[in-house]
């Protein structure tokens, strides 16, 4: 399955880790310290140039990538549930 996270970006739900909330997990110096480590090892990728929200952090067992998104950490929770319903 996956998930659309807008401009023509989609990755495979398999490979979430976590989606979280730029406003609320960026409280944290480690969080800080991880982006901007993974951002200096070319891991991060943006979406689009509107204003982030949430981070998805993506793992496919070789690479990590984190995808910065314009849209809700709420927003892309609802998307992914509601494939999963739509699968069942």
């Amino acid at each position: 399955m996956y998930l659309h996270l807008g401009n023509e970006t989609v990755i495979k739900t398999d490979d979430i880790v976590g989606i979280f909330d730029l406003d609320t997990s960026t409280v944290s110096k480690h969080t800080r310290d991880y982006l901007s480590l993974s951002e200096k090892n070319r891991q991060v990728f943006t979406v689009s140039f509107e204003l982030p929200k949430s981070f998805i952090l993506c793992d496919d067992g070789k690479n990590q990538k984190i995808y910065i998104c314009q849209l809700s950490s709420k927003t892309l929770q609802k998307r992914l549930l509601s494939r999963k319903d739509a699968n069942l």
